[in-house]
Protein backbone atom coordinates (compact mmCIF):
# COMPACT_ATOMS: atom_id res chain seq x y z
CA UNK A 1 0.00 0.00 0.00
CA UNK A 2 1.32 3.10 -0.77
CA UNK A 3 1.94 5.94 2.09
CA UNK A 4 -0.23 8.80 1.38
CA UNK A 5 2.38 11.45 2.67
CA UNK A 6 5.16 11.08 0.84
CA UNK A 7 6.70 14.52 1.94
CA UNK A 8 7.87 13.63 5.46
CA UNK A 9 10.84 11.04 4.20
CA UNK A 10 13.66 13.28 5.23
CA UNK A 11 13.55 15.77 8.33
CA UNK A 12 13.20 19.32 6.28
CA UNK A 13 12.78 21.12 9.99
CA UNK A 14 15.13 22.57 12.28
CA UNK A 15 15.24 21.88 16.11
CA UNK A 16 17.57 25.21 16.87
CA UNK A 17 16.81 25.72 20.55
CA UNK A 18 19.99 28.00 21.24
CA UNK A 19 19.21 30.26 18.21
CA UNK A 20 15.93 30.69 19.58
CA UNK A 21 16.70 31.70 23.32
CA UNK A 22 19.17 33.92 22.20
CA UNK A 23 17.41 35.76 20.03
CA UNK A 24 14.38 35.66 22.20
CA UNK A 25 16.53 37.36 24.79
CA UNK A 26 17.94 39.73 22.70
CA UNK A 27 14.92 40.92 21.19
CA UNK A 28 13.80 42.03 24.79
CA UNK A 29 16.73 44.15 25.96
CA UNK A 30 16.93 45.63 22.19
CA UNK A 31 13.35 46.75 22.64
CA UNK A 32 14.07 48.07 25.89
CA UNK A 33 16.56 50.26 25.24
CA UNK A 34 15.63 51.41 21.74
CA UNK A 35 13.16 53.50 23.58
CA UNK A 36 15.89 54.28 25.89
CA UNK A 37 17.74 55.79 23.05
CA UNK A 38 14.75 57.22 20.90
CA UNK A 39 13.93 59.72 24.00
CA UNK A 40 17.60 60.53 24.76
CA UNK A 41 18.24 61.36 21.13
CA UNK A 42 15.31 63.34 20.69
CA UNK A 43 16.35 65.13 24.21
CA UNK A 44 19.67 65.55 23.17
CA UNK A 45 19.35 66.77 19.02
CA UNK A 46 22.35 64.04 18.39
CA UNK A 47 22.09 62.67 14.64
CA UNK A 48 24.53 59.94 15.49
CA UNK A 49 22.34 59.11 18.77
CA UNK A 50 19.02 59.30 16.74
CA UNK A 51 20.83 57.05 13.73
CA UNK A 52 21.98 54.67 16.24
CA UNK A 53 18.31 54.32 17.83
CA UNK A 54 16.96 54.24 14.36
CA UNK A 55 18.84 50.93 13.77
CA UNK A 56 18.31 49.65 16.86
CA UNK A 57 14.35 49.96 15.53
CA UNK A 58 15.58 47.61 12.51
CA UNK A 59 17.19 45.32 14.84
CA UNK A 60 13.98 44.93 16.76
CA UNK A 61 12.03 44.53 13.41
CA UNK A 62 15.12 42.29 12.06
CA UNK A 63 14.84 39.95 15.20
CA UNK A 64 11.27 39.80 15.06
CA UNK A 65 11.09 38.07 11.33
CA UNK A 66 14.31 36.10 12.84
CA UNK A 67 11.73 34.96 15.35
CA UNK A 68 8.98 33.89 13.09
CA UNK A 69 11.54 32.36 10.48
CA UNK A 70 13.09 29.93 13.42
CA UNK A 71 9.66 29.42 14.82
CA UNK A 72 8.68 28.62 11.20
CA UNK A 73 11.79 26.25 10.86
CA UNK A 74 10.16 23.63 12.70
CA UNK A 75 6.91 23.34 11.54
CA UNK A 76 6.66 19.93 9.38
CA UNK A 77 6.66 19.54 5.53
CA UNK A 78 2.92 19.74 4.66
CA UNK A 79 1.28 18.30 0.92
CA UNK A 80 2.05 22.16 -0.32
CA UNK A 81 4.99 22.78 1.76
CA UNK A 82 7.16 19.54 0.62
CA UNK A 83 10.47 21.78 2.21
CA UNK A 84 8.77 22.81 4.91
CA UNK A 85 8.99 26.05 5.68
CA UNK A 86 12.89 26.15 6.40
CA UNK A 87 13.27 28.83 2.97
CA UNK A 88 11.75 31.40 5.24
CA UNK A 89 14.97 32.18 6.86
CA UNK A 90 16.35 33.15 3.96
CA UNK A 91 13.46 36.07 2.92
CA UNK A 92 13.71 37.11 6.30
CA UNK A 93 17.43 37.41 6.06
CA UNK A 94 16.87 39.21 2.75
CA UNK A 95 14.78 41.81 4.44
CA UNK A 96 16.82 42.55 7.24
CA UNK A 97 19.43 42.90 4.58
CA UNK A 98 17.50 45.22 2.53
CA UNK A 99 16.22 47.45 5.84
CA UNK A 100 19.94 47.37 6.80
CA UNK A 101 20.62 49.12 3.19
CA UNK A 102 18.06 51.66 3.74
CA UNK A 103 18.53 52.77 6.98
CA UNK A 104 21.88 53.71 5.98
CA UNK A 105 21.16 55.67 2.99
CA UNK A 106 18.96 57.46 4.89
CA UNK A 107 21.41 58.38 7.69
CA UNK A 108 23.83 59.20 5.12
CA UNK A 109 21.16 62.15 3.68
CA UNK A 110 20.44 63.45 7.04
CA UNK A 111 24.62 63.17 8.06
CA UNK A 112 24.51 65.77 5.09
CA UNK A 113 21.81 67.94 5.77
CA UNK A 114 23.53 68.35 9.33
CA UNK A 115 26.84 69.36 8.00
CA UNK A 116 25.80 71.87 5.76
CA UNK A 117 23.14 73.02 8.89
CA UNK A 118 24.96 72.32 12.18
CA UNK A 119 22.28 71.59 15.21
CA UNK A 120 22.98 72.61 18.56
CA UNK A 121 23.80 69.06 20.79
CA UNK A 122 23.05 68.33 24.97
CA UNK A 123 26.01 66.46 24.89
CA UNK A 124 25.71 64.84 28.85
CA UNK A 125 23.05 63.30 27.63
CA UNK A 126 24.36 62.59 24.27
CA UNK A 127 27.48 60.86 26.07
CA UNK A 128 25.44 58.93 28.77
CA UNK A 129 23.22 57.33 26.58
CA UNK A 130 25.56 56.03 24.15
CA UNK A 131 27.94 54.58 26.74
CA UNK A 132 25.09 52.82 28.47
CA UNK A 133 24.11 51.64 24.41
CA UNK A 134 28.06 50.54 24.33
CA UNK A 135 27.45 48.67 26.71
CA UNK A 136 24.24 46.69 26.13
CA UNK A 137 25.12 46.36 22.10
CA UNK A 138 28.62 44.52 22.94
CA UNK A 139 26.48 42.35 25.48
CA UNK A 140 24.32 41.33 22.69
CA UNK A 141 27.17 41.17 19.69
CA UNK A 142 29.16 38.50 21.94
CA UNK A 143 25.68 36.97 22.92
CA UNK A 144 24.76 36.27 19.29
CA UNK A 145 28.49 35.32 18.09
CA UNK A 146 28.32 32.41 20.43
CA UNK A 147 25.16 31.30 19.10
CA UNK A 148 26.35 31.73 15.20
CA UNK A 149 29.39 29.55 16.63
CA UNK A 150 27.34 26.69 17.73
CA UNK A 151 24.48 26.68 15.21
CA UNK A 152 25.16 27.98 11.85
CA UNK A 153 21.66 30.03 10.94
CA UNK A 154 22.21 33.21 8.39
CA UNK A 155 18.78 34.62 10.12
CA UNK A 156 21.01 34.88 13.39
CA UNK A 157 24.23 35.69 11.33
CA UNK A 158 21.93 39.03 9.61
CA UNK A 159 20.94 39.79 13.30
CA UNK A 160 24.74 39.80 14.95
CA UNK A 161 25.46 42.52 12.00
CA UNK A 162 22.54 44.58 12.83
CA UNK A 163 24.02 44.67 16.58
CA UNK A 164 27.45 44.90 15.53
CA UNK A 165 26.49 47.76 13.51
CA UNK A 166 24.82 49.06 16.65
CA UNK A 167 28.13 48.71 18.32
CA UNK A 168 29.78 50.66 16.15
CA UNK A 169 27.32 53.11 16.45
CA UNK A 170 27.68 53.29 19.96
CA UNK A 171 31.47 53.86 19.95
CA UNK A 172 30.93 56.49 17.08
CA UNK A 173 28.84 58.61 19.21
CA UNK A 174 30.59 58.50 22.36
CA UNK A 175 33.63 59.34 20.58
CA UNK A 176 32.01 62.26 17.99
CA UNK A 177 30.68 63.53 21.59
CA UNK A 178 33.86 63.54 23.40
CA UNK A 179 35.45 65.37 20.57
CA UNK A 180 32.90 67.55 19.84
CA UNK A 181 33.08 69.11 23.72
CA UNK A 182 36.81 69.42 23.61
CA UNK A 183 36.79 71.42 19.70
CA UNK A 184 33.11 72.14 19.42
CA UNK A 185 32.98 71.14 15.68
CA UNK A 186 29.72 70.00 15.52
CA UNK A 187 30.11 68.92 12.46
CA UNK A 188 31.83 65.23 13.75
CA UNK A 189 27.92 64.41 14.89
CA UNK A 190 26.82 63.62 11.02
CA UNK A 191 30.55 62.33 10.40
CA UNK A 192 30.40 59.89 12.51
CA UNK A 193 27.00 59.35 11.55
CA UNK A 194 27.58 58.61 8.02
CA UNK A 195 31.06 56.27 9.04
CA UNK A 196 28.19 54.67 10.62
CA UNK A 197 26.05 54.46 7.90
CA UNK A 198 28.64 53.31 5.61
CA UNK A 199 29.32 50.53 7.72
CA UNK A 200 25.81 49.55 8.13
CA UNK A 201 25.59 49.42 4.54
CA UNK A 202 28.39 46.84 3.82
CA UNK A 203 27.10 44.82 6.52
CA UNK A 204 23.38 44.97 5.05
CA UNK A 205 24.59 44.17 1.40
CA UNK A 206 26.56 41.30 2.57
CA UNK A 207 23.33 39.27 3.92
CA UNK A 208 21.62 40.69 0.52
CA UNK A 209 23.89 38.52 -1.31
CA UNK A 210 24.29 35.35 0.39
CA UNK A 211 20.41 35.25 0.69
CA UNK A 212 19.73 36.38 -2.77
CA UNK A 213 22.39 33.77 -3.98
CA UNK A 214 20.61 31.27 -1.88
CA UNK A 215 16.44 32.48 -3.33
CA UNK A 216 18.33 31.79 -6.74
CA UNK A 217 19.13 28.18 -6.13
CA UNK A 218 22.54 29.01 -7.04
CA UNK A 219 25.35 26.55 -6.19
CA UNK A 220 26.70 27.37 -2.38
CA UNK A 221 30.19 28.55 -2.75
CA UNK A 222 31.71 25.89 -0.55
CA UNK A 223 30.74 23.16 -3.64
CA UNK A 224 32.57 22.48 -6.65
CA UNK A 225 30.17 21.37 -9.02
CA UNK A 226 32.40 19.92 -11.25
CA UNK A 227 34.22 18.10 -8.50
CA UNK A 228 31.47 16.60 -7.00
CA UNK A 229 30.37 15.31 -11.02
CA UNK A 230 33.60 13.98 -11.14
CA UNK A 231 33.14 11.97 -8.06
CA UNK A 232 29.75 10.67 -9.04
CA UNK A 233 31.25 9.51 -11.99
CA UNK A 234 33.91 7.21 -10.77
CA UNK A 235 31.17 5.70 -8.92
CA UNK A 236 31.06 1.92 -9.78
CA UNK A 237 28.55 1.30 -12.95
CA UNK A 238 28.70 5.61 -13.77
CA UNK A 239 29.00 5.92 -16.97
CA UNK A 240 28.00 9.94 -17.38
CA UNK A 241 26.72 12.33 -15.18
CA UNK A 242 24.02 15.39 -16.41
CA UNK A 243 20.83 17.85 -16.03
CA UNK A 244 23.14 18.02 -11.96
CA UNK A 245 22.08 20.65 -10.10
CA UNK A 246 22.86 21.78 -6.38
CA UNK A 247 21.47 24.58 -4.30
CA UNK A 248 20.53 25.48 -0.78
CA UNK A 249 17.30 24.94 0.73
CA UNK A 250 18.36 27.39 3.91
CA UNK A 251 21.60 27.18 5.43
CA UNK A 252 22.95 23.85 5.63
CA UNK A 253 19.90 21.99 4.14
CA UNK A 254 21.21 20.60 0.54
CA UNK A 255 19.46 19.58 -2.31
CA UNK A 256 21.25 17.70 -5.45
CA UNK A 257 19.35 16.30 -8.78
CA UNK A 258 21.30 14.87 -11.44
CA UNK A 259 20.77 12.07 -14.13
CA UNK A 260 23.10 9.27 -14.61
CA UNK A 261 24.34 6.82 -17.45
CA UNK A 262 24.96 3.59 -16.35
CA UNK A 263 26.59 0.55 -17.32
CA UNK A 264 23.24 -1.71 -18.30
CA UNK A 265 25.24 -5.00 -16.19
CA UNK A 266 25.12 -3.59 -12.84
CA UNK A 267 21.96 -3.08 -10.80
CA UNK A 268 20.45 0.07 -10.62
CA UNK A 269 19.51 0.14 -7.38
CA UNK A 270 23.14 -0.53 -6.28
CA UNK A 271 24.74 2.38 -8.17
CA UNK A 272 21.90 5.01 -6.65
CA UNK A 273 22.95 3.31 -3.12
CA UNK A 274 26.41 4.03 -3.89
CA UNK A 275 25.99 7.79 -5.49
CA UNK A 276 23.44 8.66 -2.35
CA UNK A 277 26.38 7.11 0.45
CA UNK A 278 29.45 8.93 -1.54
CA UNK A 279 27.38 12.69 -1.26
CA UNK A 280 26.56 12.02 2.28
CA UNK A 281 29.66 10.98 3.58
CA UNK A 282 31.92 13.37 1.49
CA UNK A 283 29.84 16.32 1.11
CA UNK A 284 27.06 16.17 3.35
CA UNK A 285 24.79 16.16 0.85
CA UNK A 286 21.38 14.09 2.30
CA UNK A 287 19.07 14.85 0.09
CA UNK A 288 19.52 13.41 -3.64
CA UNK A 289 17.46 12.85 -6.20
CA UNK A 290 19.08 10.41 -8.77
CA UNK A 291 17.40 9.43 -12.23
CA UNK A 292 19.01 6.14 -14.05
CA UNK A 293 18.83 6.22 -18.03
CA UNK A 294 19.58 4.26 -20.86
CA UNK A 295 21.43 6.59 -23.69
CA UNK A 296 19.29 4.55 -26.13
CA UNK A 297 15.91 5.92 -24.47
CA UNK A 298 17.32 8.99 -22.80
CA UNK A 299 19.33 10.45 -25.48
CA UNK A 300 19.02 13.98 -24.83
CA UNK A 301 19.42 15.12 -27.57
CA UNK A 302 22.78 15.51 -29.35
CA UNK A 303 24.47 14.59 -25.88
CA UNK A 304 23.33 11.28 -25.75
CA UNK A 305 24.19 11.17 -29.55
CA UNK A 306 27.54 12.40 -28.62
CA UNK A 307 27.76 9.91 -25.53
CA UNK A 308 27.02 6.70 -27.67
CA UNK A 309 29.24 7.48 -30.20
CA UNK A 310 31.99 7.99 -27.66
CA UNK A 311 31.34 4.32 -26.33
CA UNK A 312 30.95 2.59 -29.68
CA UNK A 313 34.67 4.02 -30.18
CA UNK A 314 35.52 2.57 -26.50
CA UNK A 315 34.73 -0.45 -27.76
CA UNK A 316 36.13 -0.46 -30.80
CA UNK A 317 39.71 0.20 -29.12
CA UNK A 318 38.85 -2.62 -26.92
CA UNK A 319 38.45 -4.96 -30.09
CA UNK A 320 41.65 -3.81 -31.46
CA UNK A 321 43.93 -3.95 -28.26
Amino acid sequence: MAMEYDYHHLHHVKEQSKSRRTLWVTLILTAFFTAVEIIGGLLSNSLALLSDSAHMISDVIALALSMIALNLATRQPNARFTFGFLRFEIIASFLNGLALCVIAVGIFIEGIQRIIHPQPIQLGLMLGIASIGFIVNLVLTLVLHNSVKEEENLNVKSALWHFFGDLLSSAGVIISSIIIYFTGLLWFDPLISMVIGGIIFTGGSKIIRESYLILMESVPSHFDLDEIRSTIRHVEGVEDVHEMHLWAVSTDHYSLTAHVFIDPNIQPFCVILAINETLKSKYGIAHATIQIENANINPHGEYGKEFLKHQEELKRRERLV
